[in-house]
Parts: C-alpha cells; structure tokens; sequence
C-alpha cells in the first residue's frame, strides 16, 4: 500500500479538495482508496455525508497513536492506496502521519506567507526522510505570480525545480468548491472540464512519482476474479459429482 499525505502548515491551502480530487482520480485508474481524516474540523466526513454514493470510504482517525497500526491494517487488507488529509498546522497526528507515508505533499497558494509557511512542513518531511513535493494550488490562470511562488518554493528546497514541484498546477475555479459541496470530486462534477484535466494530470504525476501502475492493478483484478470463477466452476463440478454418485 502507497500512503500520501496532505500536510500544510497554513489553513485554506486546499488539503481536503486536493484529498477529494485525488482519491476520485486514483479509483477511476483503477486503484482501491481510502480517505483519512486527521482534521477535527471534519471537512472530509461532511463531504461523505453529502455524497450519495458509497464507493469512497472516510475514515477520521484524530489520535497519533492510531495512525500506524491502522495504516498497516490497511495495508494488510490489500488496499492499494491511503490519502490522508491532515489539519492546519503542525500536531502530533499530522507528524505521525507524514512518518508513515510514502509522500508528503505540501500544498500552497501562490503568496509569499503561503510559500513561508511550508518551511515547518518541510522541516519534518526531511526529519523523517520522506519524500515531499509542492503543489501550487489556487493559482490564477496565468501570471508573473505564479512564476515568482514557483521559483521561492525550489528556493525553500534548495533543490531542482523539476524534483519538488508537482505538475499541473491547480488553478483556482469555483468547480473545486461546487464539487466539495455536492458530494462529488471535480472529476465527477465537471468530468469534461479544466479543473478535472489538471486533477487527473496531478494524479498521472503522482503515480509516476511513486512508480505506481494502474495497468497491473486492473490486470491482478482480472486474475484475481478469473481464478474465483474458476474455483466456483470446479466447487459446482465437484457437488454435481458427488450428487451423481449418491444417486
């Protein structure tokens, strides 16, 4: 199981949409998901109590001590994928989540005090020598700003712009809001739209970055059902047989 963790030292970066948007991109390539929620504020169990659908799964965990040994039951139950969606700030259940994870992504605005603040994030990614990338989120459609948060994020790194960015950026439409508020990702609300591109896009970067094929998945899942029908074939075989003989 890969673990994916969205961790920002600043509120309103875009965690829990991100989360959302994430965990609805991973499932339609063809991977089992399930959201975490670390953040009392309980943004994402609001978003699966709207949603009429039950095929995703948010499950609040708000103690430290509970994040691993949960992980690693989920990883036990053959899940393929945990997105955790951590609160403002820095806490105990957000460090023990980024411990655990396979990448840490640092959203950020596009502002000055947004890129500032990913430093404390960063600082415990490192710590614990986890992979980590930033992800400009709610940014405008173009402009010299975004230019300017891109170059002081590799800056805040110290590394190569290519190793710590991921790509698309996301860039600020009310779909992302519109989505959360009905229940649905914005792949789901607006499945043809700009805002669904870059979120699958973000996704495809993801699943490169942890050198995760969602081909293989699906052909494992095939197998997997293919022997099942094969042991039901032979267990009727079997019962028609043994009827035969009785009889």
């Amino acid at each position: 199981m890969h673990t994916i963790v969205l961790a920002a030292q600043k509120g309103g970066s875009g965690k829990s949409t991100l989360a959302v948007g994430l965990a609805l991109a991973a499932k339609q390539a063809g991977f089992t998901v399930r959201l975490i929620e670390t953040d009392p504020q309980g943004t994402l169990s609001n978003w699966q109590r709207r949603r009429t659908a039950n095929d995703v799964v948010v499950e609040p965990i708000y103690h430290a001590a509970d994040i691993e040994p949960r992980l690693k039951m989920l990883a036990d139950s053959g899940l393929q994928l945990a997105i955790v969606d951590t609160a403002a700030g820095l806490s105990a259940a957000t460090t023990a989540a980024i411990r655990h994870s396979n990448l840490c992504l640092i959203p950020a605005r596009p502002s000055v005090a947004d890129i500032e603040a990913t430093a404390s994030t960063l600082s415990v990614a490192r710590a614990w020598k986890r992979s980590y990338s930033f992800v400009l989120n709610q940014t405008p459609i173009r402009g010299q700003r975004i230019d300017n948060a891109a170059g002081a994020l590799a800056e805040e790194a110290s590394l190569d712009l290519a190793e710590v960015l991921a790509r698309p950026l996301i860039v600020m439409r009310n779909d992302h809001q519109d989505s959360l508020a009905s229940g649905l990702a914005v792949s789901e609300f607006a499945p043809n739209g700009k805002s669904a591109d870059e979120i699958r896009g973000l996704w495809r970067w993801i699943a490169a970055r942890l050198e995760l094929d969602a081909t293989i998945n699906v052909l494992i899942d095939k197998v997997m059902a293919a022997a099942d029908g094969m042991l039901h074939v032979a267990a009727d075989l079997a019962a028609d047989e043994t009827t035969t003989l009785a009889s």
